[in-house]
């Protein structure tokens, strides 16, 4: 390496000698430099020749591409309108036809769990109200709505416990946050109470045996308790007033709320678990 630094150091020192002793050293230098940069020059016009070339070639045919597309369209304007169609339409109808709120003031919103859902989600176990004297659900008035309501079964246990955990999560923020207490007037039924029930008339469910959530625990009726009297009534502005806070609240735990429906349910709820109503 040392013997190469000193080689370039006597070759570079000798060229600098020549060119300042020797004039005729000095003109060949030029020459040289001046006959590089002339082909350098030369090279960088063909090149910016030859690109120009190539871009107006360019925009040449894109502007006969465009052209011949509204040629096209203009000349068959009625298949570009039906491919339009194909393509926006399915998109449009399902906007359009999209489902909107059956209950006045209640929009669907796609919120998050609030927290105490996630408290929920972490293993907060929440324990099932103590039950309700039988006199209440025998009221005159309940009895003219729900005739064969002192026969439901009300009872915690026979539902999915994580229908149940939901629920109970939905009478909590009800409670706290709006200030209903909530009841839940029926919970497991039976296939041949379900039968009975489509019996009396679509009026009372649309649903045969083992065509209801109720079958396995995983939908429920419920109501309010006012003054320690059951509110069941869609006549009564506060209740009503009750079950569109039951359906947002219902609907934020992930339950399915029946205030939705053609046939609309207020105080239905169910836990949808894949796969159960084809059992």
């Amino acid at each position: 390496m040392l013997l190469f630094l000193i080689a370039a150091y006597l070759l570079l020192s000798g060229f600098l000698m020549w060119l300042l002793l020797f004039p005729s050293g000095r003109t060949l230098t030029a020459r040289f430099f001046n006959s590089r940069l002339y082909a350098l020059r030369e090279h960088w016009t063909r090149c910016n020749e030859k690109g120009g070339a190539v871009l107006a070639g360019t925009g040449l045919r894109m502007r006969k591409s465009v052209t011949s597309c509204v040629v096209y369209l203009r000349d068959h304007y009625l298949i570009a309108a039906g491919i339009a169609v194909l393509l926006i339409g399915p998109g449009l109808i399902a906007y359009l036809f999209s489902g909107k709120s059956m209950l006045h003031g209640f929009e669907e919103t796609g919120r998050a769990a609030n927290a105490q859902v996630a408290e929920l989600l972490k293993g907060e176990q929440l324990v099932p109200p103590p039950p309700l004297p039988p006199e209440i659900f025998t009221a005159e008035e309940v009895v003219r709505i729900r005739p064969r309501l002192v026969d439901a079964s009300r009872n915690w246990q026979l539902l999915n416990p994580e229908y149940a955990q939901r629920l109970l999560l939905v009478f909590k923020i009800m409670k706290e946050k709006h200030g209903y207490d909530m009841v839940l007037i029926e919970g497991y039924r039976s296939p041949e109470r379900q039968n009975m029930l489509a019996g009396m008339g679509s009026n009372v469910t649309q649903a045969a045996a083992f065509q209801s959530y109720h079958q396995y625990g995983l939908a429920g009726d419920c109501a309010f308790l006012r003054n320690g009297r059951l509110v069941i009534s869609e006549k009564d502005a506060w209740a009503m007033e009750g079950y569109r806070l039951y359906g947002e609240v219902a609907e934020s735990v992930g339950l399915t709320w029946g205030g939705r429906w053609k046939f609309m349910d207020f105080g239905h709820t169910e836990y949808r678990l894949p796969g159960v109503m084809k059992k």
